[in-house]
């Protein structure tokens, strides 16, 4: 019998985990300069805003609400996720978040992968709510592994205790229904 997928949620740095994505909040143009994608950048290295940049290049700019992947250059993980969330004051957030996030499983599953970790999508610089944030991916990543999937494991990592507390009440809460 195959393995039930996982959610496990962790407070740490996303760019030490060994998993086969990391989902990058990044913006539509793929430019890493800072928060999470900034950190992505600098700690795999200039090779990824280099296969980033030649994402672009060859596909043009990654809409709001879809995903990008590349390699993952000096990171444990194997590719990056460019999950290109909202900014808040845009215009109908809840659903460009939700897309994001299943965005990313897709292109997870393109790529036969198992184990994808997450940070807490647009709530840095795009302004998105946390409590929001929560609710979106969370429910987004509960109702997608619940149909057939090659994904065994999503990891939610998330970089500050606030947040993390925030996520763990909201998973408790989704959970409980």
């Amino acid at each position: 019998m195959a393995q039930k997928p996982s959610i496990t949620l962790i407070q740490g740095d996303i760019t030490t985990l060994a998993v086969d994505a990391l989902v990058n909040a990044a913006n539509e143009h793929l430019q890493h300069g800072g928060g999470v994608a900034g950190a992505i950048s600098r700690r795999g290295g200039p090779e990824i805003q280099q296969a980033s940049n030649e994402w672009v290049a060859k596909h043009g700019r990654v809409v709001t609400g879809s995903a990008a992947i590349t390699p993952a250059g000096q990171l444990k993980a194997k590719y990056v996720i460019h999950a290109v969330g909202p900014v808040m004051g845009s215009g109908n957030e809840d659903a460009k978040l939700r897309s994001a996030t299943l965005a990313s499983l897709r292109l997870a599953e393109e790529y036969k992968l198992s184990s994808i970790a997450f940070p807490a999508i647009s709530t840095g610089i795009f302004g998105y709510p946390v409590e929001r944030c929560a609710q979106v991916m969370l429910g987004a990543v509960t109702e997608y592994l619940s149909g057939p999937t090659g994904i065994r494991q999503v990891i939610f990592c998330l970089y500050d205790q606030l947040t993390f507390n925030i996520f763990t009440t909201t998973y408790n809460n989704i959970g409980s229904k």
